[in-house]
C-alpha cells in the first residue's frame, strides 16, 4: 500500500471521527436546549447558578459548530470551554445537586482525557471512547439541567 493511500485512509478515519463526535455533541445540544425550554422563572428570582447553566449550554452548542478544518485541536479547545463552564456550574450547584454535579464533573474529565488520546492516536478505539464519553456528558448535563429547571426555568 502506498504512503499516499495510507494518508488518505487516515484522513477518512479522522473525518469519520469528526462526524461521530459532532453527532454525539449535537445530541447534547438538543437535549440541553429542550430541557431549557419553557422558562417561567423571572430573572430577578433566579439563583446565580442559572448564568453558569446558560454558559454551559452555549459552550456545548459550540461543539456542534466546529469546522472539521479545526481538527482535533479545535475539539480540544472547545472541550476545555465546556469543561470550564461545566465545572463552574457543578461548583455552583454542588450543595443543591451534589450527585448531578459530581457526575457532570466526572464525565467532562473523561471526555477531555479521551479527546487528548484521540489527538495523539486517532484510532477507531479512541474514536469510540470519545463518542461514549460525549454521550456520558450529554446524560450528566441533561440531568443537572433538568434538576435546575425549577429554579432556572
Amino acid at each position: 500500500m502506498s504512503t499516499s493511500a495510507r494518508h488518505g485512509r487516515a484522513r477518512d478515519n479522522r473525518r469519520t471521527a469528526w462526524a461521530r463526535i459532532l453527532f454525539a455533541c449535537a445530541g447534547a445540544v438538543g437535549l440541553i436546549a429542550v430541557a431549557a425550554c419553557g422558562s417561567t422563572t423571572t430573572s430577578s428570582t433566579r439563583p446565580a447558578y442559572c448564568a453558569d447553566r446558560t454558559n454551559l449550554q452555549k459552550s456545548v452548542k459550540g461543539l456542534t459548530s466546529l469546522n472539521p478544518s479545526a481538527g482535533v485541536s479545535g475539539l480540544e479547545t472547545q472541550v476545555n470551554k465546556v469543561k470550564t463552564n461545566a465545572n463552574n456550574l457543578a461548583d455552583a450547584t454542588k450543595s443543591a445537586f451534589p450527585s448531578q454535579s459530581n457526575a457532570l464533573n466526572s464525565s467532562i474529565t473523561a471526555l477531555q482525557n479521551s479527546a487528548r488520546s484521540l489527538a495523539s492516536n486517532p484510532s477507531a478505539a479512541n474514536i469510540g471512547t470519545v463518542t461514549k464519553d460525549a454521550g456520558n456528558v450529554v446524560t450528566a448535563a441533561r440531568n443537572l439541567v433538568n434538576a435546575t429547571n425549577a429554579k432556572c426555568g
